[in-house]
Protein backbone atom coordinates (compact mmCIF):
# COMPACT_ATOMS: atom_id res chain seq x y z
CA UNK A 1 0.00 0.00 0.00
CA UNK A 2 1.71 3.15 -1.19
CA UNK A 3 1.75 5.85 1.16
CA UNK A 4 -0.01 9.36 1.05
CA UNK A 5 0.09 12.80 2.63
CA UNK A 6 -3.35 13.33 4.54
CA UNK A 7 -5.31 10.09 5.36
CA UNK A 8 -8.76 10.87 6.28
CA UNK A 9 -10.73 8.73 8.72
CA UNK A 10 -14.86 9.19 7.85
CA UNK A 11 -16.50 9.84 4.59
CA UNK A 12 -19.01 11.52 5.89
CA UNK A 13 -19.89 15.49 5.44
CA UNK A 14 -17.09 15.91 7.86
CA UNK A 15 -14.91 13.90 5.59
CA UNK A 16 -15.93 14.88 2.61
CA UNK A 17 -15.64 18.52 3.54
CA UNK A 18 -12.16 18.94 4.61
CA UNK A 19 -10.55 16.34 1.17
CA UNK A 20 -11.93 19.46 -1.02
CA UNK A 21 -10.58 21.85 1.32
CA UNK A 22 -6.96 19.95 1.91
CA UNK A 23 -6.94 19.69 -2.51
CA UNK A 24 -8.14 23.10 -2.69
CA UNK A 25 -4.68 24.16 -0.73
CA UNK A 26 -2.46 22.03 -2.36
CA UNK A 27 -2.64 18.65 -0.98
CA UNK A 28 -2.51 16.17 -3.79
CA UNK A 29 -2.27 12.85 -1.89
CA UNK A 30 -5.40 12.43 -0.13
CA UNK A 31 -6.84 9.56 0.82
CA UNK A 32 -10.79 8.64 2.56
CA UNK A 33 -11.33 5.99 4.38
CA UNK A 34 -14.87 5.19 5.22
CA UNK A 35 -16.23 2.16 6.67
CA UNK A 36 -19.95 2.28 4.78
CA UNK A 37 -20.48 0.97 1.17
CA UNK A 38 -21.14 4.52 -0.17
CA UNK A 39 -19.77 7.96 0.73
CA UNK A 40 -22.07 10.72 2.73
CA UNK A 41 -22.43 9.00 5.60
CA UNK A 42 -25.75 9.64 7.88
CA UNK A 43 -27.23 12.14 5.89
CA UNK A 44 -27.99 9.52 3.07
CA UNK A 45 -30.61 8.62 5.56
CA UNK A 46 -31.95 12.21 6.43
CA UNK A 47 -34.13 12.32 3.53
CA UNK A 48 -35.77 15.57 4.70
CA UNK A 49 -35.05 18.73 4.11
CA UNK A 50 -33.43 22.17 5.72
CA UNK A 51 -29.60 21.26 4.83
CA UNK A 52 -27.47 23.45 2.65
CA UNK A 53 -29.34 26.86 3.85
CA UNK A 54 -25.67 28.51 4.54
CA UNK A 55 -23.40 26.56 2.61
CA UNK A 56 -25.27 26.56 -0.71
CA UNK A 57 -28.07 29.20 0.44
CA UNK A 58 -30.83 27.11 -0.90
CA UNK A 59 -32.54 24.19 1.02
CA UNK A 60 -31.64 20.49 0.27
CA UNK A 61 -32.24 17.32 1.73
CA UNK A 62 -29.38 15.32 3.22
CA UNK A 63 -28.57 13.03 0.02
CA UNK A 64 -28.79 16.35 -2.11
CA UNK A 65 -26.27 18.03 0.28
CA UNK A 66 -24.25 15.31 0.49
CA UNK A 67 -23.69 14.30 -3.30
CA UNK A 68 -22.59 18.68 -4.04
CA UNK A 69 -19.56 17.41 -2.16
CA UNK A 70 -19.38 13.65 -3.77
CA UNK A 71 -19.44 15.15 -6.71
CA UNK A 72 -16.58 17.46 -5.84
CA UNK A 73 -14.43 14.75 -4.18
CA UNK A 74 -14.75 13.05 -7.62
CA UNK A 75 -14.58 15.99 -9.89
CA UNK A 76 -11.10 16.47 -8.30
CA UNK A 77 -9.83 13.22 -8.03
CA UNK A 78 -9.78 12.32 -4.55
CA UNK A 79 -9.12 8.61 -4.07
CA UNK A 80 -11.27 6.84 -1.53
CA UNK A 81 -11.67 3.16 -0.01
CA UNK A 82 -15.41 2.38 0.73
CA UNK A 83 -16.02 -0.90 3.00
CA UNK A 84 -12.75 -0.04 4.81
CA UNK A 85 -12.79 -0.44 8.17
CA UNK A 86 -10.20 1.70 10.56
CA UNK A 87 -8.61 -0.88 13.22
CA UNK A 88 -5.99 1.45 14.90
CA UNK A 89 -4.48 4.98 15.05
CA UNK A 90 -1.27 4.80 16.14
CA UNK A 91 0.39 8.16 18.06
CA UNK A 92 3.17 8.34 15.36
CA UNK A 93 0.23 8.21 12.77
CA UNK A 94 0.40 5.27 11.34
CA UNK A 95 -2.94 3.86 10.28
CA UNK A 96 -4.01 0.19 10.83
CA UNK A 97 -7.26 -0.48 8.08
CA UNK A 98 -8.70 -3.57 6.22
CA UNK A 99 -11.46 -4.14 3.76
CA UNK A 100 -12.46 -7.36 1.53
CA UNK A 101 -9.61 -6.35 -1.49
CA UNK A 102 -6.72 -4.68 -0.27
CA UNK A 103 -6.62 -7.13 2.45
CA UNK A 104 -5.04 -6.10 6.16
CA UNK A 105 -3.07 -2.50 4.89
CA UNK A 106 -0.59 0.51 6.98
CA UNK A 107 -0.52 3.80 6.21
CA UNK A 108 2.04 6.70 7.54
CA UNK A 109 0.93 9.90 6.49
CA UNK A 110 2.09 13.42 7.19
CA UNK A 111 -1.43 14.19 8.86
CA UNK A 112 -4.65 12.82 9.69
CA UNK A 113 -8.43 14.44 9.96
CA UNK A 114 -10.41 12.49 12.44
CA UNK A 115 -13.96 12.39 10.80
CA UNK A 116 -15.94 9.54 12.45
CA UNK A 117 -18.97 11.24 13.40
CA UNK A 118 -20.98 10.03 16.46
CA UNK A 119 -23.03 7.25 17.43
CA UNK A 120 -26.29 7.22 19.38
CA UNK A 121 -26.86 6.56 23.29
CA UNK A 122 -28.81 3.25 23.52
CA UNK A 123 -31.11 1.66 25.90
CA UNK A 124 -27.84 0.29 28.04
CA UNK A 125 -26.75 3.49 29.45
CA UNK A 126 -30.20 4.75 30.19
CA UNK A 127 -31.37 2.48 33.10
CA UNK A 128 -34.64 2.47 32.03
CA UNK A 129 -36.19 -0.44 34.12
CA UNK A 130 -38.60 -3.41 32.72
CA UNK A 131 -37.98 -6.17 30.18
CA UNK A 132 -36.22 -6.09 27.16
CA UNK A 133 -38.89 -6.79 24.79
CA UNK A 134 -38.60 -6.31 20.53
CA UNK A 135 -39.72 -2.91 19.40
CA UNK A 136 -37.23 -0.43 21.26
CA UNK A 137 -35.44 1.66 18.56
CA UNK A 138 -32.68 4.18 18.87
CA UNK A 139 -34.41 7.07 16.69
CA UNK A 140 -31.38 6.35 13.79
CA UNK A 141 -32.09 3.04 13.72
CA UNK A 142 -35.54 3.75 12.39
CA UNK A 143 -34.78 6.71 10.69
CA UNK A 144 -32.91 3.92 8.33
CA UNK A 145 -35.10 1.46 8.74
CA UNK A 146 -38.25 3.64 7.81
CA UNK A 147 -36.06 5.93 4.96
CA UNK A 148 -33.82 3.62 3.16
CA UNK A 149 -34.90 -0.05 4.57
CA UNK A 150 -38.66 0.69 3.28
CA UNK A 151 -40.06 -0.54 7.17
CA UNK A 152 -42.09 0.51 9.50
CA UNK A 153 -40.49 -0.32 13.11
CA UNK A 154 -43.84 0.41 14.85
CA UNK A 155 -47.80 1.82 14.71
CA UNK A 156 -48.23 3.38 17.98
CA UNK A 157 -45.06 5.11 19.30
CA UNK A 158 -43.61 6.96 22.30
CA UNK A 159 -40.57 8.99 21.84
CA UNK A 160 -38.07 9.35 24.87
CA UNK A 161 -35.63 12.62 24.04
CA UNK A 162 -36.38 15.38 22.20
CA UNK A 163 -33.29 15.52 20.33
CA UNK A 164 -33.42 16.63 16.90
CA UNK A 165 -33.08 12.85 15.29
CA UNK A 166 -36.32 12.17 17.58
CA UNK A 167 -38.03 15.22 16.61
CA UNK A 168 -37.79 14.95 13.19
CA UNK A 169 -38.86 10.64 13.55
CA UNK A 170 -41.62 12.14 15.22
CA UNK A 171 -43.08 13.67 12.29
CA UNK A 172 -41.62 11.23 9.99
CA UNK A 173 -43.63 8.38 11.46
CA UNK A 174 -47.00 10.44 11.29
CA UNK A 175 -46.28 10.82 7.37
CA UNK A 176 -45.66 7.08 6.82
CA UNK A 177 -49.49 6.32 9.16
CA UNK A 178 -47.72 5.66 12.75
CA UNK A 179 -49.32 6.97 16.00
CA UNK A 180 -46.77 9.25 17.73
CA UNK A 181 -48.88 9.63 21.16
CA UNK A 182 -46.05 11.59 23.30
CA UNK A 183 -42.40 12.70 23.10
CA UNK A 184 -40.70 12.89 26.58
CA UNK A 185 -37.91 14.76 27.45
CA UNK A 186 -36.21 14.56 30.92
CA UNK A 187 -34.87 18.24 30.84
CA UNK A 188 -37.18 21.05 31.47
CA UNK A 189 -36.38 22.33 28.15
CA UNK A 190 -35.97 20.61 24.33
CA UNK A 191 -32.47 19.20 23.12
CA UNK A 192 -33.21 19.79 19.93
CA UNK A 193 -34.02 23.72 17.63
CA UNK A 194 -36.99 25.19 17.71
CA UNK A 195 -37.75 24.98 14.46
CA UNK A 196 -37.93 20.88 14.67
CA UNK A 197 -40.20 21.36 18.08
CA UNK A 198 -42.47 23.78 15.57
CA UNK A 199 -42.78 21.65 12.13
CA UNK A 200 -42.52 18.08 13.71
CA UNK A 201 -44.78 18.23 16.63
CA UNK A 202 -46.66 21.67 17.04
CA UNK A 203 -47.96 21.18 13.41
CA UNK A 204 -49.00 17.77 13.59
CA UNK A 205 -50.58 18.58 17.18
CA UNK A 206 -48.09 15.98 19.17
CA UNK A 207 -47.41 16.46 22.81
CA UNK A 208 -44.20 17.37 24.23
CA UNK A 209 -43.96 16.41 28.06
CA UNK A 210 -41.05 18.11 29.59
CA UNK A 211 -39.56 16.97 32.73
CA UNK A 212 -40.65 13.11 31.92
CA UNK A 213 -38.93 9.66 31.62
CA UNK A 214 -39.56 6.53 30.80
CA UNK A 215 -40.08 3.98 34.51
CA UNK A 216 -41.26 1.24 32.90
CA UNK A 217 -41.38 -0.79 30.28
CA UNK A 218 -44.18 -3.58 29.35
CA UNK A 219 -44.00 -6.33 27.28
CA UNK A 220 -42.03 -9.82 26.65
CA UNK A 221 -41.95 -10.52 23.39
CA UNK A 222 -43.04 -6.65 21.85
CA UNK A 223 -43.31 -3.72 23.75
CA UNK A 224 -47.02 -3.38 24.89
CA UNK A 225 -47.12 -0.15 26.74
CA UNK A 226 -44.85 1.88 28.82
CA UNK A 227 -45.32 4.14 31.57
CA UNK A 228 -43.83 8.02 32.24
CA UNK A 229 -43.32 10.03 35.23
CA UNK A 230 -42.32 13.47 35.87
CA UNK A 231 -38.77 14.18 37.12
CA UNK A 232 -37.96 16.65 39.69
CA UNK A 233 -34.63 17.10 40.53
CA UNK A 234 -33.64 14.42 38.92
CA UNK A 235 -35.65 11.88 40.34
CA UNK A 236 -39.30 10.72 39.32
CA UNK A 237 -42.23 11.82 41.41
CA UNK A 238 -44.37 8.87 42.93
CA UNK A 239 -47.49 9.57 41.93
CA UNK A 240 -47.15 11.07 38.81
CA UNK A 241 -46.96 7.95 36.45
CA UNK A 242 -49.00 7.66 33.60
CA UNK A 243 -49.56 4.74 31.19
CA UNK A 244 -49.43 4.40 27.34
CA UNK A 245 -50.37 1.82 25.07
CA UNK A 246 -47.68 1.40 22.43
CA UNK A 247 -45.95 -1.40 20.37
CA UNK A 248 -42.62 0.94 19.96
CA UNK A 249 -40.41 3.28 21.85
CA UNK A 250 -37.95 5.20 20.19
CA UNK A 251 -34.69 6.94 21.78
CA UNK A 252 -33.17 9.89 21.45
CA UNK A 253 -31.27 10.71 23.86
CA UNK A 254 -27.93 12.47 22.81
CA UNK A 255 -24.97 11.62 20.62
CA UNK A 256 -21.37 10.03 21.67
CA UNK A 257 -18.49 11.40 19.43
CA UNK A 258 -17.42 8.57 17.80
CA UNK A 259 -14.01 8.37 19.46
CA UNK A 260 -12.44 5.19 20.16
CA UNK A 261 -9.61 5.42 18.13
CA UNK A 262 -8.98 8.60 19.49
CA UNK A 263 -8.83 7.42 22.42
CA UNK A 264 -6.44 4.22 21.43
CA UNK A 265 -3.81 6.87 19.97
CA UNK A 266 -3.17 9.21 22.88
CA UNK A 267 -5.74 12.01 21.94
CA UNK A 268 -6.75 13.67 25.21
CA UNK A 269 -10.51 14.53 25.25
CA UNK A 270 -12.68 16.89 26.47
CA UNK A 271 -14.71 15.31 29.09
CA UNK A 272 -17.70 17.54 28.62
CA UNK A 273 -17.93 16.97 25.07
CA UNK A 274 -16.32 13.56 24.79
CA UNK A 275 -14.35 14.66 22.15
CA UNK A 276 -10.81 15.66 21.21
CA UNK A 277 -9.62 18.64 22.78
CA UNK A 278 -7.81 20.75 19.94
CA UNK A 279 -6.23 24.33 19.38
CA UNK A 280 -7.41 27.18 16.85
CA UNK A 281 -6.12 25.24 14.21
CA UNK A 282 -8.41 22.04 15.26
CA UNK A 283 -5.10 20.01 16.42
CA UNK A 284 -5.34 17.64 18.94
CA UNK A 285 -2.64 17.12 20.94
CA UNK A 286 -0.96 14.53 18.82
CA UNK A 287 1.22 16.71 16.29
CA UNK A 288 -0.55 16.40 12.72
CA UNK A 289 -3.61 14.53 14.04
CA UNK A 290 -6.96 17.27 14.06
CA UNK A 291 -11.02 16.35 14.17
CA UNK A 292 -13.48 18.00 12.95
CA UNK A 293 -17.43 17.71 12.58
CA UNK A 294 -19.17 15.29 14.87
CA UNK A 295 -16.26 13.59 16.47
CA UNK A 296 -15.22 17.15 17.84
CA UNK A 297 -18.28 17.92 19.56
CA UNK A 298 -22.20 17.68 18.12
CA UNK A 299 -23.30 19.98 15.76
CA UNK A 300 -27.06 21.22 15.34
CA UNK A 301 -26.02 22.28 11.57
CA UNK A 302 -24.36 20.12 8.99
CA UNK A 303 -23.95 23.27 7.39
CA UNK A 304 -21.14 23.73 10.62
CA UNK A 305 -20.02 20.88 10.24
CA UNK A 306 -18.80 21.51 6.85
CA UNK A 307 -17.70 25.26 7.64
CA UNK A 308 -15.17 23.32 10.20
CA UNK A 309 -14.27 20.36 8.61
CA UNK A 310 -12.96 22.73 5.79
CA UNK A 311 -11.25 24.65 8.45
CA UNK A 312 -9.61 21.49 9.61
CA UNK A 313 -8.65 20.54 5.53
CA UNK A 314 -6.52 23.89 5.54
CA UNK A 315 -5.20 23.79 8.83
CA UNK A 316 -3.68 19.95 7.69
CA UNK A 317 -2.51 21.02 4.44
CA UNK A 318 -0.21 23.92 5.96
CA UNK A 319 0.89 21.29 8.53
CA UNK A 320 1.64 19.27 5.60
CA UNK A 321 3.21 21.73 3.33
CA UNK A 322 5.92 22.96 6.66
CA UNK A 323 3.66 25.65 7.95
CA UNK A 324 1.69 24.09 10.80
CA UNK A 325 4.16 23.44 13.76
CA UNK A 326 4.90 26.62 14.60
CA UNK A 327 5.24 27.42 18.16
CA UNK A 328 4.17 30.93 20.85
CA UNK A 329 2.37 30.88 23.62
CA UNK A 330 -0.97 29.14 24.04
CA UNK A 331 -4.29 30.46 26.07
CA UNK A 332 -6.52 28.23 27.72
CA UNK A 333 -10.21 29.16 26.89
CA UNK A 334 -12.24 29.13 29.88
CA UNK A 335 -15.83 28.55 30.50
CA UNK A 336 -17.87 30.47 33.04
CA UNK A 337 -21.56 31.50 34.14
CA UNK A 338 -23.40 28.75 32.01
CA UNK A 339 -21.02 28.33 28.68
CA UNK A 340 -20.69 24.34 29.13
CA UNK A 341 -17.76 23.94 26.82
CA UNK A 342 -15.81 25.70 23.79
CA UNK A 343 -14.01 24.43 20.95
CA UNK A 344 -11.18 25.25 20.86
CA UNK A 345 -10.14 24.36 24.49
CA UNK A 346 -6.38 26.63 23.53
CA UNK A 347 -5.66 29.10 20.90
CA UNK A 348 -2.13 30.23 19.47
CA UNK A 349 -2.51 33.66 19.39
CA UNK A 350 0.49 33.53 17.01
CA UNK A 351 -0.86 30.65 14.78
CA UNK A 352 -4.54 32.07 14.43
CA UNK A 353 -4.39 33.52 11.08
CA UNK A 354 -6.64 36.97 10.81
CA UNK A 355 -9.92 35.05 12.85
CA UNK A 356 -10.67 32.68 15.32
CA UNK A 357 -13.92 30.76 15.56
CA UNK A 358 -15.28 29.72 19.08
CA UNK A 359 -18.21 27.15 19.38
CA UNK A 360 -19.73 26.34 22.59
CA UNK A 361 -23.05 25.14 23.86
CA UNK A 362 -24.90 26.75 27.31
CA UNK A 363 -25.91 24.49 29.71
CA UNK A 364 -29.33 25.65 30.45
CA UNK A 365 -32.19 28.20 28.70
CA UNK A 366 -31.24 31.44 29.55
CA UNK A 367 -32.88 34.65 28.69
CA UNK A 368 -31.88 38.49 27.65
CA UNK A 369 -28.21 37.46 28.06
CA UNK A 370 -25.21 39.12 26.51
CA UNK A 371 -21.82 36.62 25.26
CA UNK A 372 -18.98 38.37 26.37
CA UNK A 373 -15.24 37.08 25.66
CA UNK A 374 -12.64 38.46 27.63
CA UNK A 375 -8.81 38.48 26.75
CA UNK A 376 -7.46 38.53 30.48
CA UNK A 377 -9.59 41.25 32.38
CA UNK A 378 -10.00 43.32 28.80
CA UNK A 379 -13.95 42.71 27.25
CA UNK A 380 -12.47 41.85 23.69
CA UNK A 381 -16.55 40.81 22.46
CA UNK A 382 -19.71 40.91 23.33
CA UNK A 383 -22.94 40.39 21.74
CA UNK A 384 -26.40 40.63 22.74
CA UNK A 385 -28.64 37.35 22.95
CA UNK A 386 -32.41 37.38 23.64
CA UNK A 387 -32.53 33.89 24.19
CA UNK A 388 -29.67 30.93 24.85
CA UNK A 389 -31.09 26.96 24.86
CA UNK A 390 -28.80 23.82 25.15
CA UNK A 391 -30.28 22.74 21.81
CA UNK A 392 -28.83 25.77 19.39
CA UNK A 393 -24.49 25.92 18.95
CA UNK A 394 -23.42 29.00 19.80
CA UNK A 395 -20.25 31.05 17.43
CA UNK A 396 -18.52 33.68 17.84
CA UNK A 397 -15.84 34.78 15.40
CA UNK A 398 -12.76 37.13 16.74
CA UNK A 399 -10.38 38.98 15.38
CA UNK A 400 -6.82 37.15 15.94
CA UNK A 401 -5.19 40.61 16.47
CA UNK A 402 -7.75 40.79 19.83
CA UNK A 403 -5.51 38.12 21.35
CA UNK A 404 -2.14 39.32 20.90
CA UNK A 405 -2.43 41.79 24.01
CA UNK A 406 -1.33 40.67 27.69
CA UNK A 407 -3.67 38.34 29.10
CA UNK A 408 -2.55 34.45 30.46
CA UNK A 409 -6.12 33.27 29.21
CA UNK A 410 -9.53 33.54 26.95
CA UNK A 411 -12.41 33.75 28.68
CA UNK A 412 -15.82 32.78 27.91
CA UNK A 413 -18.84 33.71 29.76
CA UNK A 414 -22.68 34.69 29.87
CA UNK A 415 -23.61 38.38 31.34
CA UNK A 416 -26.59 40.07 31.83
CA UNK A 417 -27.95 41.15 28.64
Amino acid sequence: MKNVDLVIIGGGPAGLAAAVAARKSGVQDILILERDSELGGILNQCIHNGFGLHTFKEELTGPEYATRFVTQVRELGIEYKLNTMVLDLAADKTVTAMNKTDGLFQLHPKAVILAMGCRERPRGALNIPGYRPAGIFTAGTAQRLVNMEGCLPGRRVVILGSGDIGLIMARRMTLEGAKVLCVAELMPYSGGLKRNIVQCLDDFGIPLKLSHTVVDIQGKERVTGITLARVENGKPVPGTEEHYDCDTLLLSCGLLPENELSRAAGVALNPVTGGPAVNESLETNLPGVFAAGNVLHVHDLVDYVSEEAAAAGEHAAAYIAGGGAAAGRTLPVRCENGVRYTVPTTIRPDCAGDTVTLRFRVGGVYKNKKIAVYRGTDCIYSRKRPVLAPGEMETVRLKAELLRGPGDAVTVTLEEG
